[in-house]
């Protein structure tokens, strides 16, 4: 794979892009195509806004991928990922819209993304959705983030 236009972010100065529909995801070939192995990027940081209350929401984001052709350039994923703080939405269609949108511009093999968010009114919501059945033969590590237990 080559690439087809040259990197928007990467060696760049960047602005946070105003919103994720504005945001541009770079992707550049896979440095190891044909070996069958997972990436995994955790956002422990992540912050949107309730699309009712404007009130802001906390999550912790682990995306796992197996790449196909090409990879996700890491500073564009962190800007991408920053413009959903001044963006009103549900934690449902955060979480699964991340999965969808890298799913459908990478094309890896196989993508999984867990959102692990903090209470709301109580209630903590975790929310998980993936492309498929996992690849066969790939180390499918567990993602390693507590449920939420409060104070004790």
């Amino acid at each position: 794979m080559t690439l087809k236009q040259p990197l928007k972010h990467l060696g760049q100065t960047s602005a946070l892009p105003a919103s994720p529909e504005e945001a541009v995801l770079d992707y550049v070939a896979n440095p190891r195509p044909g070996t069958l192995y997972l990436v995994r990027f955790s956002a422990p940081e992540f912050t949107s806004l309730c699309p009712i209350t404007g009130q802001p929401d906390f999550a912790h984001l682990v995306i796992d991928y197996v790449p196909g052709e090409s990879i996700v350039e890491s500073k564009s994923l962190k800007l991408f990922l920053s413009s959903f703080r001044n963006h009103g939405a549900f934690h449902e269609d955060c979480t699964v819209g991340i999965g969808e949108r890298l799913f459908t511009e990478m094309k890896p093999q196989w993508l999984r993304i867990g959102g692990y968010w903090y209470p709301r009114g109580g209630i903590p919501i975790d929310v998980f959705w993936q492309s498929g059945e996992p690849v066969p033969g790939v180390w499918l590590p567990e993602q390693g983030v507590q449920g939420y237990r409060g104070r004790g």
